[in-house]
């Protein structure tokens, strides 16, 4: 099973947090991360391939 991470973007899009996603694809993944997004933006990451970035002012997703 692939693992992602989903990285909580601070100021500077710098990493605040990081939360590890075990999905079996991408678009589950995608929508694990989603439910992380609240006020700060969210970016997903397969090893060293993005595969999202959620946008926390505008809800929206962009995929990568």
């Amino acid at each position: 099973m692939p693992i992602y991470r989903a990285y909580v973007i601070g100021l500077h899009d710098r990493p605040v947090g990081v939360v590890q996603i075990d999905c079996v694809d991408d678009g589950s993944a995608i929508d694990s991360a989603a439910r992380l997004v609240d006020r700060r933006d969210v970016e997903l990451w397969q090893m060293d391939r993005p595969v999202a970035r959620f946008d926390a002012r505008s809800k929206q997703t962009f995929k990568k």
